[in-house]
């Protein structure tokens, strides 16, 4: 089986692989134990902080590991969204956002709070416009992802932290699809918190981590738990963590020269565009504004989750869009935040390259899909 759904989820690297079970075996106490077992854990774990702080540039104190980037998601949004209720209720957010963000805003929606949810303009950027009148006296937070999973758009935070600024909301940015494929630094000193995902950067699963700037005071969402400076409870996984670390220090050390992934997907482009009529590609409008990685589209007048069994049986894992939404009766998010029309939305699937993505496998799969399409599309259109 050939993968091309890297954006769902990654291979355990084996040098994590490696540290997850050796940690697990030599190092299983519990950080919150006053014996020397659980000292070591704590040891490590405060290891794993500062080397995870390193790679953002921040401070330890704003670091909280989590399950995952779901879990960083709903504790940050809600926690931020409390702390500050008392100068308002407003939250800014996209439409093309994560589930997990809908859900916490769904819940703070339920106590009170006002939100917001701005478009997409065509080429897949928040609507800054309508951003910016969407702002109101009573906004707090404002949540931006910062590389959309399903058609790889890099959002303008650096735009998005100006309109913000000296307006004293907060900004929360979603950096699972762009940790771990380029350096967060930059992005990590104009916003106020961020989270990622361990399995994104071949970590573990049940592993990830949520940046707050230790300026802000939060609100834990379930109180009187102790772990993560009472960010969240249950025992903390020293050795997913380690493990999680582990690959991330390696896809900095790998990941962040983008050539590679420029060159596969020129290579795919380039095939694709010979049978242009054939195809939809939702992409931005620059290539600095495009994460290479990711390639959104359609086959014209064909459901994508056809497209993608078919591909499948050829020996080819792609996906019909964020990983969390399958299965689920309503389009991708993006295209929702396109403002696709719901028929044409049903027609997108995805394709993401990785570590062991190689030319051979994307000329493969390339034509495959271009013959998959020639061989359907007449069928299916003359059945409209």
């Amino acid at each position: 089986m050939h993968y091309f759904d890297y954006a769902a989820s990654t291979p355990l690297h084996p040098e994590a692989s490696h540290v997850f079970v050796k940690l697990s075996e030599q190092c299983y106490g519990n950080t919150s134990s006053l014996h020397d077992v659980g000292g070591e854990a704590q040891n490590m774990l405060a290891l794993c902080r500062q080397e995870f702080a390193d790679l953002l540039g921040v401070q330890t104190a704003g670091v909280y590991f989590t399950s995952g980037g779901t879990e960083s998601n709903l504790l940050s949004i809600i926690s931020l969204a409390k702390a500050n209720r008392h100068r308002g209720n407003h939250i800014v957010t996209t439409a093309g956002e994560h589930p997990s963000i809908d859900s916490a805003l769904d819940y703070l929606r339920q106590d009170g709070f006002a939100v917001t949810v701005v478009p997409f303009d065509p080429s897949g950027q928040v609507d800054l416009q309508f951003f910016k009148k969407a702002l109101r006296e009573d906004t707090i937070l404002a949540s931006v992802q910062h590389i959309n999973p399903e058609i790889g758009v890099i959002q303008p935070l650096e735009k998005i932290a100006k309109l913000l600024k000296g307006r004293q909301i907060l900004l929360h940015s979603d950096c699972v699809q762009s940790f771990g494929k380029m350096d967060l630094k930059p992005i990590a000193k104009i916003v106020d918190s961020l989270t990622v995902s361990s399995h994104k950067v071949y970590g573990p699963k049940g592993v990830g981590a949520a940046y707050i700037h230790p300026r802000h005071r939060i609100i834990p969402v379930f109180p009187g738990f102790v772990h993560e400076a009472g960010f969240r409870g249950g025992t903390v996984n020293v050795p997913g963590i380690a493990s999680f670390i582990t690959a991330a220090i390696l896809c900095a050390k790998n990941s962040y020269d983008t050539k590679k992934y420029k060159a596969l997907r020129s290579i795919f482009m380039d095939e694709l565009n010979k049978h242009s009529e054939l195809f939809t590609i939702y992409e931005a409008s620059t290539a600095e504004t495009q994460l290479p990685q990711i390639i959104g589209l359609g086959v014209n007048n064909v459901e994508g989750q056809l497209i993608m069994l078919e591909l499948n049986r050829y020996g080819f894992a792609i996906s019909t869009g964020s990983a969390c939404q399958v299965g689920q009766q309503h389009s991708s998010k993006a295209m929702l935040a396109l403002q696709v029309d719901p028929q044409r939305a049903k027609e997108f699937i995805r394709i993401s390259f990785g570590h062991s993505t190689t030319i051979e496998c994307v000329q493969q799969l390339v034509g495959q899909l271009i013959q998959i399409a020639l061989q359907i599309r007449p069928v299916t259109i003359g059945k409209l």
